[in-house]
C-alpha cells in the first residue's frame, strides 16, 4: 500500500513508518518535525518567513493583539503548494486533529482535498484534542495535565495551546474531522478513556517503538545510581516537572553519596537519547494514566521510568504494580518513598529493567504494531 502520514509529535510516525515498510509498504511522512526535536520528516512544513529576525516581532504582535498566528497561516501556505503531491495514497494517517497545524479554517479546507484526493483517511489521537481537554476539563480523570489549570485559573496563558481547542474554530475543526474520517485510533490509556464509546472509535494501538534501533543495556555501572530529568520548558507545569524538582531535592540531601543527578531542558532529540543511555532512573511526568514515547523508548533501553502506570495500565496490561514502571503521582512525599525504595534496593532497579525490556518487545514492538495498524485500516 501507499500510505501517507501527517504529523510528527514524538517519534511515534517514524517507528511506524519504519514498521510499515519492513512490512513491504510504501511510506511517506510529512510534518514540521516538532520544533527543536527535529524528528526526521521526509516533507518539512515550517515556518520560515514569519520566523524571520525582521518579521517576528511583526508575527507576536498580530498573534497579541487579533489571536491570529501568521505562522500557521503561513504553514497552510506551504501544504496547499504542496497538496498536489498528497494525493493517490491508499491510506492517510493524521498524527492528532491539529495535523495540519495552521488554523482550524484552513485545516478544514486542506483536509477536504487531502480526504478526496486519497482512498481513505483515519485520525490517531495522540497528544491534545477536543475530546481528551473536554474530559479533563470535566474532571473525569481524578488527575490530567489540565489539573493545574483547573486549581489555578491564573495558568489559563500557559494553557493557551490546550485549552484553543474548545474554541469554536476548532469545535469545527473536531467534527468535520468526526465526520469525514474512515475510523479513529488512539495510541495510549490516557486518549483511550475519552474515546471509548465513540462510534467511529477503532480501538487503541499501543505507541510502536523500533526496538532494533534500541539496546538494552545493563544498568548500574557505577558506584552510582544515575537520574536524569529532562525538561520540556513549555510543557513544564502540564507534565508536573515541579513535584520531579522538588522530590530531587530531598533525595539529594538524603542519599548524596548515592546518586548522581543530571537535568536538562529542551534538548534535541539525538541528544535527549544520549542521556537516557547513560542513566538508570528516568523522571517523565506525573499527569498521565499511561507512558508517553520517551517513557517508552527508555523502558526498551532497560531503564526505570517514573511515568503514568495507573491502576487503568495495570489492569489493561494484566501486571503488576512496580514492576514494570512506576506510576507518578503529583505528591512529593510519594515520590521520595518511591524513589528511596529504589535507591536503596539496587536488585529491584535491576529486575525492573529487565522487565521492561520485555514488556516493550511483547507490547511495543515497531512490526508487530504495524500489522495491528494494517489490519484495522484495510477492516474498517
Amino acid at each position: 500500500m501507499r500510505i501517507l502520514l501527517i504529523g510528527e509529535y514524538s517519534r511515534l510516525h517514524n517507528s511506524l513508518k519504519e514498521g510499515l515498510q519492513k512490512n513491504g509498504h510504501t511510506v511517506t511522512l510529512i510534518g514540521s518535525g516538532d520544533g527543536y526535536k527535529n524528528f526526521p520528516v521526509d516533507i518539512k512544513i515550517v515556518s520560515t518567513f514569519f520566523e524571520s529576525i525582521l518579521l517576528k516581532p511583526f508575527a507576536k504582535l498580530i498573534d497579541k493583539l487579533f489571536n491570529i498566528s501568521l505562522n500557521e497561516v503561513e504553514i497552510g501556505i506551504k501544504y496547499l503548494i504542496k497538496i498536489k503531491k498528497l494525493k493517490n495514497y491508499d491510506i492517510v494517517q493524521l498524527i492528532n486533529e491539529n495535523a495540519l497545524q495552521t488554523i482550524p479554517i484552513f485545516q478544514i479546507y486542506l483536509l477536504k482535498k487531502i480526504i478526496t484526493n486519497n482512498k481513505k483517511t483515519f485520525l490517531l489521537s495522540c497528544g491534545t484534542d477536543y475530546l481528551s481537554v473536554k474530559y479533563s476539563l470535566d474532571q473525569k480523570f481524578k488527575y490530567s495535565i489540565l489539573t493545574p489549570y483547573l486549581n489555578d485559573k491564573k495558568l489559563k496563558k500557559e494553557y493557551k495551546h490546550i485549552l484553543k481547542y474548545t474554541n469554536k474554530g476548532f469545535i469545527k475543526l473536531h467534527k468535520f474531522i468526526f465526520e469525514n474520517v474512515s475510523g479513529i485510533i488512539s495510541s495510549d490509556l490516557d486518549y483511550h478513556i475519552p474515546l471509548s464509546n465513540n462510534e467511529k472509535y477503532l480501538g487503541m494501538i499501543p505507541n510502536p517503538v523500533n526496538i532494533e534501533l534500541i539496546n538494552y543495556s545493563e544498568l548500574l555501572k557505577s558506584t552510582k545510581i544515575k537520574i536524569f530529568h529532562g525538561v520540556s520548558t513549555k510543557n513544564y507545569i502540564k507534565k508536573g516537572n515541579v513535584f520531579f524538582d522538588e522530590s530531587i531535592k530531598l533525595l539529594i540531601s538524603k542519599y548524596e553519596d548515592k546518586i548522581q543527578y543530571t537535568r536538562v531542558e529542551d534538548i534535541p532529540y539525538n541528544k535527549y537519547i544520549d542521556c537516557l543511555k547513560d542513566s538508570d532512573i528516568i523522571l517523565d511526568q506525573v499527569y498521565a494514566y499511561d507512558q508517553g514515547y520517551n517513557a517508552l523508548e527508555a523502558m526498551s533501553m532497560g531503564k526505570v521510568v517514573v511515568t503514568g502506570a495507573e491502576k487503568e495500565w495495570l489492569e489493561y496490561y494484566k501486571i503488576k504494580e512496580d514492576t514494570i514502571a512506576i506510576n507518578a503521582l503529583p505528591n512529593v512525599n510519594y515520590l521520595v518513598n518511591k524513589l528511596s525504595a529504589l535507591i536503596e534496593n539496587p536488585e529491584k532497579i535491576k529486575k525492573i529493567s529487565i522487565n521492561a525490556r520485555k514488556f516493550i518487545e511483547d507490547h511495543h514492538n515497531y512490526k508487530s504494531i504495524a500489522s495491528i495498524y494494517e489490519n484495522k485500516w484495510i477492516n474498517s
